[in-house]
């Protein structure tokens, strides 16, 4: 393969299908002539559904089969986009270039591109047909990340008496442990990704973070129309809003664009006018910040021993270390959140030490605080909920002679910091149905 990335020109959708007596999505790409396809393979094949879903997963698989095109798109970030068969509408068109482009500020702002200067979806005026409601059962569609946040969520949808199905996008064994753990019934969607992307990477391509988040959102909502579920129900918190810094023109770029509300309620509308009535879309985590969840999930001690939230347990390739590294920022915010509520010896059984008696962590847990304006790019939460818990820990005598506790609270003298209590409260805006408000 003869590709070079600075010569890179051409991209095209140039199809996608679902075999119903395999259950296999296929999406197939063309970057400079160079045919990729992207493989998703749904449970439970021969799959079958009623013949009215038939236009509903049509269009949701038109949503897959374009947002997942960024992972192949971002390899040369070519200026020329086009479609072989079916292509977007002016209202998708406007829509798929907010994902890309909020989607991929972090890559870009990381290989320095503008991405005021890629290309934009043009699309197509067409008819388009009436979305009805599809007599969906009501059943409960959970994505499990292995995390705190998932855990929260299903423990908050069986209060609510929902019945509730847990889903996994890809292989990772550790999400397979606690979705076991967690006793609901539990789906497996594996994917797989073209490896001629790997060869494009060895070869110089751009690379970096996607808004992963969002691809598999698309594949659930299909498996949800195929597998008779009313709800996709997903745990992100009101702290994915928070930018994780601002670039040189001015503009946020956040990590976590696809978990956050304004991508919620852009999906949420993408669902509502091309797929389904009845399909809801939400966070029941929505009204409430990382620390609140932590608080919550210090009384689920059935799952401390198995759930993990740091990401060396979710590469491609399988899982590359312990359930917690003890050094990156995942791993870092979630002690420090945890903190608060549980005492130095139940978090050492989680994570295997005490990470903030380790005085050379004091930098990595220092970058959460964001003094500088700039978070981590991870999925950790607002830099006031750290500075809140640091100074939290200051106060607690189990707490506040542990060597990193005492070097970062030098840093926030003089900062006005709010009280834990202050940031557990839920509230802010939100697409939780009223039914499920009283457990949210």
């Amino acid at each position: 393969m003869h590709w070079r990335r600075r010569d890179s020109a051409r991209f095209r959708f140039v199809g996608r299908e679902l075999d119903c007596s395999t259950g296999v999505i296929r999406l197939s790409y063309e970057l400079d002539e160079i045919a990729l396809t992207e493989r998703f393979e749904l449970p439970g094949a021969p799959l079958n559904w009623p013949e009215r879903r038939n236009q509903a997963i049509e269009n949701a698989l038109d949503l897959l089969h374009w947002s997942a095109g960024v992972s192949y798109w971002k390899a040369g970030c070519p200026g020329e986009l086009s479609f072989a068969d079916r292509a977007p509408d002016p209202w998708q068109a406007d829509w798929l270039d907010c994902l890309w482009r909020e989607g991929l500020a972090e890559f870009a702002w990381c290989n320095q591109l503008d991405v005021a200067t890629w290309p934009r979806f043009e699309g197509r005026e067409q008819p388009r047909a009436q979305v009805s409601a599809l007599d969906l059962p009501r059943r409960a569609l959970l994505p499990m990340g292995g995390g705190k946040d998932s855990l929260v969520a299903l423990e908050r949808l069986r209060a609510a008496d929902e019945e509730i199905t847990t889903a996994q996008v890809g292989n990772a064994r550790l999400i397979t442990e606690v979705a076991a753990r967690a006793g609901a019934p539990h789906l497996v969607v594996r994917r797989r990704v073209d490896p001629l992307l790997g060869d494009l990477n060895r070869l110089g391509a751009f690379n970096g973070h996607v808004p992963i988040t969002a691809i598999n959102s698309a594949v659930l909502v299909i498996l949800a129309l195929v597998g008779d579920f009313n709800r996709v129900v997903f745990a992100n918190e009101r702290s994915a809003d928070e930018q994780t810094l601002v670039d040189e023109q001015g503009r946020a770029v956040n990590h976590q664009f696809s978990k956050s509300l304004v991508f919620e309620r852009r999906f949420d509308a993408w669902i509502k006018r091309y797929v389904a009535a009845d399909l809801e879309v939400f966070s029941i985590l929505r009204r409430d910040r990382e620390l609140a969840i932590c608080r919550e999930f210090a009384g689920l001690e059935q799952y401390h021993d198995v759930f993990s939230s740091c990401n060396r347990n979710f590469h491609l390739d399988g899982r590359s270390s312990a359930r917690w590294c003890g050094g990156c920022p995942k791993c870092h915010f979630v002690f420090l959140a945890l903190a608060p509520f549980l005492s130095p010896q139940r978090l050492e059984r989680i994570f295997g030490r005490d990470l903030l008696a380790d005085s050379g962590q004091s930098d990595g847990f220092g970058r959460l605080l964001a003094l500088d304006g700039v978070k981590p790019f991870e999925c950790v939460g607002e830099a006031v909920e750290a500075r809140s818990a640091l100074a939290a820990l200051g106060r607690q005598p189990l707490w506040r002679d542990h060597a990193v506790v005492r070097a970062l609270l030098l840093r926030l003298e003089g900062l006005d910091v709010p009280a834990i209590d202050e940031l557990c409260r839920p509230g802010g805006d939100h697409l939780i149905p009223d039914d499920l408000l009283a457990h949210a």
